[in-house]
């Protein structure tokens, strides 16, 4: 049997907690199983170079960046083997250029080409713990890549993938996958199992416990994902294709307080400049989620659209640079919004759910800004000082405290 276990960057945080870990993928070994260990870095580590970064240079290149940030996983995977090492177990630690972690060339956010698993698998038939960089990779000109926030789960699910194993389990400081965030909702109920479809909303709705790429990868390639936590022994959530249970209206509700409203106006109202205005961000690598387009004055239209916070300035200066291209006579950004989304595979059968979450926000007097709806899931925004009241108003008002 084949195990792969990542591991965040709170459970490796100090010497007790990586200590703990060791011992946990030493339970796995000593039971007969191949194990694959994929780590952040440790704690705040990558908080603190991006810090120094910013010092030094607040304008540093991407590249430069990544060859920093992969610094932090490679502190980390060397520490693990050698605490293994202390504990009369053989380990070894490998980065992504050791294993030939192929990427595409974008640094800050590149993607997963392909693995050469060669060097892995003979160190496993020597009977050792593998232990690999997460977030980061190589790209076609030999150069470190990282993979964007929350990587190493998208690491983690790869490795899983191309070396055909039988589970992949992620390790957080939280014990499985909540119908919503329990710091902000206090009687939010942990989820046995999920399907990869709801887990894939969740994760890019602000959920925070799993890397969105990762659920995408694990659910094309058929790896079974179990979420655990890395400080206790409880059952974790299992995320699948199909689950057992009856299927509720909603399955979980989550919060993205990442998120910026960039608003395009003056625009032509003519074929082929939403074309231009959306091909110009995704050249740069800017995700954007919701989408209004409203009808303008004299022939004009105006679109509003959000995009992640950090990547609120660069979108600005994008747009600023192609002004005249796009026909915009006016660009303007608001960051203090957020984002608020039920999900839930039962909402595919069942008419009323988006009226349900509408009644519970005007209830709540919560204002929406914008909406945005697909098979499984109700997304709106809302001002960012309203966020964590609509998140508790609409956990209360489809019952999902209820077991």
């Amino acid at each position: 049997m084949l195990v792969v276990k990542k591991f965040g960057g709170t459970s490796v945080g100090s010497k007790d907690r990586i200590l703990n870990v060791a011992r946990r993928c030493i339970e796995e070994h000593q039971k007969g199983n191949d194990v694959v260990v994929v780590l952040s870095a440790m704690g705040k580590t990558t908080d603190e170079l991006l810090a120094k970064a910013k010092d030094i240079n607040p304008r540093a290149s991407k590249r430069e960046m990544d060859m920093l940030l992969t610094v932090g996983e490679q502190t980390s995977v060397s520490l693990m083997a050698m605490a293994m090492d202390a504990l009369g177990v053989p380990a070894i630690s490998l980065n992504a250029f050791q294993i030939g972690m192929k990427t595409t060339s974008a640094y800050g956010n590149a993607r997963l080409k392909n693995i050469d698993t060669e060097r892995i698998r003979h160190e496993l038939e020597s009977r050792k713990i593998v232990i690999v960089t997460g977030f980061q990779g190589i790209n076609k000109y030999d150069d470190y890549t990282t993979l964007g926030r929350g990587g190493s789960d998208t690491t983690a699910v790869a490795l899983a993938a191309v070396l055909h194993a039988d589970t992949c389990e992620i390790y957080t400081d939280v014990d499985g996958v909540y119908t919503a965030d329990p710091r902000i909702v206090k009687d939010a109920r942990k989820m046995k199992e999920i399907t990869y479809d709801e887990m894939l909303d969740l994760a890019t709705l602000g959920a925070g416990v799993l890397h969105n790429r990762s659920v995408e990868m694990a659910k094309k390639y058929g790896v079974t994902l179990v979420v655990r936590s890395s400080l206790n022994d409880s059952e974790g959530t299992v995320v699948k294709e199909e689950v057992s249970v009856e299927r509720m209206l909603v399955s979980g509700v989550a919060l993205d307080k990442n998120a910026a409203r960039i608003s395009v106006m003056g625009l032509k109202d003519e074929p082929g400049i939403a074309f231009k205005l959306f091909d110009t961000l995704a050249k740069k690598h800017i995700n954007v989620d919701i989408i209004l387009q409203s009808i303008g004055r004299e022939g004009t239209k105006d679109i509003s659209f959000t995009v992640d916070e950090d990547e609120a300035d660069e979108t600005i200066a994008i747009l600023t640079d192609n002004k005249n291209r796009i026909t915009a006579k006016e660009i303007t950004c608001q960051k203090e919004v957020a984002k608020m989304s039920i999900v839930g595979a039962g909402m595919m059968s069942n008419p009323g759910v988006a009226a349900k979450m509408f009644e519970a926000l005007y209830n709540a007097r919560v204002n929406i800004n914008m909406i945005s709806t697909s098979e499984i899931r109700v997304t709106v925004l809302v001002d960012q000082e309203d966020g964590e009241k609509a998140l508790r108003a609409c956990h209360e008002a489809f019952g999902l405290s209820e077991i």
